[in-house]
């Protein structure tokens, strides 16, 4: 291994960050990513650092580099990528609850406070007060695929 190392030198980082990026997109995970960056940043650090002064840039400490950079990008970019943001991941699994504040069309009369409305292409059951079919409500709550209305 040491002997890989020390004949392809800078070229082995930087071709094995292309490779595990390229494994990253066939397979996605968003985990090789970050090792895959990590080895192409070692790579630069080598590439920078070639000539005289270099001699203390010996395969071990390339190794413990890519290591080190590995564990800092993979937290660093786990922690930016799970942070929280406006999108609508939050109501993801709760289809109801991305409807509220929502107008719909009664497709059936509210009769002694349940009926049907159709929202975009889907139609919910409803809870209010009696309203006539094609009446425009909007939605207050949603709780177990029920829509609480009111007259909009």
């Amino acid at each position: 291994m040491s002997f890989l190392i020390e004949q392809l030198g800078v070229w082995l980082w930087i071709i094995g960050g292309f490779v595990l990026l390229l494994l990253e997109l066939l397979a996605p995970g968003v985990f090789l990513l970050w090792i895959g960056l990590a080895a192409l940043a070692t790579g630069a650090i080598a590439l920078v650092a070639i000539g005289p002064a270099a001699d203390w840039l010996v395969w071990q400490v390339q190794v413990a580099i890519f290591l080190v950079l590995s564990a800092a990008f993979t937290i660093t970019g786990r922690r930016y990528a799970n942070a929280p943001g406006d999108n609508d991941s939050d109501t993801l699994n709760r289809r109801g609850d991305a409807l509220v504040g929502r107008t719909a069309t009664l497709i059936e009369p509210i009769v002694n406070g349940h009926g049907r409305a159709r929202i975009d292409d889907s139609s919910w059951r409803v809870a209010g007060p009696d309203l006539p079919a094609g009446a425009t409500v909007r939605v207050l709550s949603a709780t177990d695929g029920h829509l609480t209305v009111e007259a909009a």
